[in-house]
């Protein structure tokens, strides 16, 4: 702990319930070991930004105390509006929200709290700080956020692929009219990094089994909103019960949405699940029991898009056997798509400081021909149906 003030927000119950949020969502259900949680990943930032600080003082970066801490508060709180199971519900309790933009909420109710200590954190968080070096280290395509995640999760997962060098990337840091670099030797441990990055979200985060995982947990929620404005008795806790009950965008937040929003956790939504299991109503009792009994849809992948007569046929096939209408089929009978890029040459390039000085785009100086391709997006479409249809 750097200091008592860092202590305090790590005590504080709206940090604490980052215990109860899983860092993975449901990927647990593909490797058993992967049980970490938010709370584990923000203090491994906090560490390893207190080792970045240290490399860059040591090569004469000028980084006040004010700015030290602020960074510390920054990164330790960068994850703290995410809701139960992370990214896998996060436009399912409240609609088109961000998790950023409620980290943000959270951070500004802090402030208040701790009497504006959390302004300096609050403003390089939202890259209004002139020193762009600062929301480098917090956002951007090779952060302390990346950095910790990666790691960890290769680790908890037992995914080999993931390991990368934090600490070798990290010495390699320097600054360069405020901007953050890494030296030219350091190049190899970069493009390490980015091929980790590409492996961990093909084979972990966007693994099939998690993402049609996913796709039943955002539609069980949904159902029991449904049968909720139908007048249909949906037992819950009393802060889930909330966000059934109200439809909550973003400029409804004020401070008692966010005291219920931070009463949230995972095990408000594994308590539901297994009281709706037994509900009466059969689209929401047969997709609990797919997450509770890991019984889950069969999904297909593919690098072409799939026909609407395709998924027509698959909907009208269930809607006969289930007999639910077309309409409630769709629940079980959808398609999707997901993308990954592990490294944008539109977003702000990782920089490579050349022994003469000068700053170059890692894709460019790289003699990874890997790298262009890392630079494309990949975009893969899949397909969801119950495993009694007929499919081949």
């Amino acid at each position: 702990m750097p200091n008592p003030f860092i202590y305090d927000l790590i005590q504080h119950p709206y940090f604490q319930r980052l215990r109860r949020i899983s860092q993975m969502g449901l990927s647990y259900l593909v490797y058993p070991g992967a049980n970490h949680t938010r709370f584990h990943h923000a203090l491994g930032c906090l560490h390893i930004m207190q080792k970045a600080v240290n490399v860059l003082r040591f090569k004469n970066v000028q980084i006040s105390e004010e700015e030290e801490n602020a960074l510390y508060v920054a990164i330790l709180l960068h994850d703290i509006g995410h809701g139960p199971f992370s990214h896998a519900m996060e436009h399912s309790i409240v609609e088109d929200v961000h998790h950023e933009e409620i980290s943000l909420l959270f951070m500004n109710k802090l402030n208040k709290e701790f009497n504006g200590k959390l302004s300096l954190a609050i403003q390089i968080f939202k890259g209004e700080y002139h020193r762009k070096f600062m929301l480098q280290l917090i956002s951007s395509q090779l952060d302390m956020d990346r950095m910790d995640y990666l790691k960890r999760d290769s680790f908890y997962s037992g995914v080999e692929e993931g390991k990368i060098n934090s600490d070798r990337l990290i010495q390699m840091m320097n600054v360069v009219d405020d901007v953050l670099v890494i030296e030219e030797k350091g190049i190899y441990s970069v493009e390490k990094f980015l091929m980790a990055r590409r492996l961990m979200y093909w084979q972990v985060y966007l693994h099939k089994t998690s993402l049609v995982a996913e796709e039943i947990l955002t539609r069980i929620l949904k159902r029991a909103k449904e049968l909720y404005q139908k007048g249909s008795d949906v037992e819950c806790s009393k802060p889930l019960h909330f966000f059934i009950e109200n439809k909550i965008m973003l400029h409804d937040f004020n401070d008692e949405i966010l005291e219920e929003f931070a009463k949230l956790d995972d095990t408000d939504i594994i308590g539901a699940i297994k009281n709706w299991q037994y509900h009466e109503d059969f689209t929401l009792s047969t997709l609990s029991k797919m997450i509770i009994n890991r019984d889950l849809l069969k999904i297909k992948m593919s690098n072409e898009k799939f026909s609407t007569e395709e998924i027509q046929s698959l909907l009208e096939q269930y809607s006969k056997e289930s007999k639910l209408s077309v309409l409630e089929s769709k629940y079980f009978v959808f398609k999707g798509k997901i993308k990954n890029q592990a490294y944008s040459k539109i977003a702000e390039p990782i920089r490579i400081l050349q022994k003469d000085g000068g700053l170059e785009d890692v894709a460019i100086l790289s003699d990874q021909l890997s790298l262009n391709a890392l630079s494309k997006h990949v975009t893969k479409y899949y397909l969801c149906f119950p495993k009694q249809l007929n499919k081949s």
